[in-house]
C-alpha cells in the first residue's frame, strides 16, 4: 500500500478545461484517494450539505479560523466571499490512510505548493486552445458574453502559471487526459 501520510495532490484549471470530468474520474478510478472538502463564506445552494459538500461558515467565524491559523490556504475571492481548505480536513484524510484531493483555484493550488514542495503533486489542466475552451464555454449554455469574456480573460491569465506546476495535462482527449492522470498519481505515490 502506498504511503499517503502528508501527501497531497492539487488540481487546478481554468473553468472550461474538464478537471471536474477528471477528478470525478480519478476519484472513481482510485480507492485510497478523498476530496477534500473546502470552506466557504457563501450561502448553501439549495441540497448543499455542510461538511459535504462544503464547511459553511460566517464571515466573522471563517475570520476567527484564519486568525487561528487553521487554513492551509485560503483566499477572499470577491469582497466578503472567503474560501479556504482546512487543515483539520487534510488531517482528517490522512488519519483515514487516504490521501487528499484538493481541486482549488491557481493562487490557491500555488499557495499549498509553496508549503508542501514535494509531499504534494500539483497538476494543471488546461483546454488544448483558448479557442477550444472558448468553445466549450458557449456550449455549456450558462454564460452571457460579458461572463464569457471575463472567464476567456480569467482563464489566460490562470494559464500563465501553468509553468509552476508539476504536471500540465492538456486535456484535448478525455479517456487520454484521464489516464494521464491516474499515471501521474500512481507515480506520486510510488515515491
Amino acid at each position: 500500500m502506498a504511503n499517503t501520510q502528508g501527501k497531497i495532490i492539487v488540481v487546478t484549471a481554468p473553468s472550461g478545461s474538464g478537471k471536474t470530468t477528471l477528478v470525478k474520474r480519478l476519484l472513481a478510478a482510485t480507492s485510497n484517494i478523498t476530496f477534500s472538502i473546502s470552506a466557504c463564506t457563501r450561502k448553501p445552494r439549495e441540497g448543499e450539505v455542510h461538511g459535504k459538500d462544503y464547511y459553511f461558515f460566517s464571515e466573522d467565524e471563517f475570520r476567527n479560523l484564519i486568525d487561528q491559523d487553521a487554513f492551509i490556504e485560503w483566499e477572499m475571492v470577491y469582497a466578503g466571499k472567503y474560501y479556504g481548505t482546512l487543515k483539520t480536513e487534510l488531517q482528517r484524510i490522512w488519519d483515514n490512510g487516504q490521501l487528499p484531493l484538493v481541486d482549488i483555484d491557481v493562487m490557491g493550488a500555488l499557495n499549498i505548493m509553496n508549503k508542501y514542495h514535494n509531499q504534494c503533486l500539483t497538476v494543471f489542466i488546461q483546454a488544448p486552445s483558448i479557442e477550444e475552451l472558448r468553445k466549450r464555454l458557449i456550449n455549456r449554455g450558462t454564460e452571457t458574453p460579458e461572463s464569457l469574456d471575463e472567464r476567456v480573460k480569467k482563464a489566460e491569465f490562470e494559464q500563465s502559471y501553468s509553468g509552476q506546476f508539476n504536471k500540465v495535462i492538456v486535456n484535448d482527449d478525455l479517456d487520454r487526459a484521464a489516464e494521464e492522470l491516474k499515471k501521474m498519481v500512481a507515480e506520486f505515490l510510488a515515491k
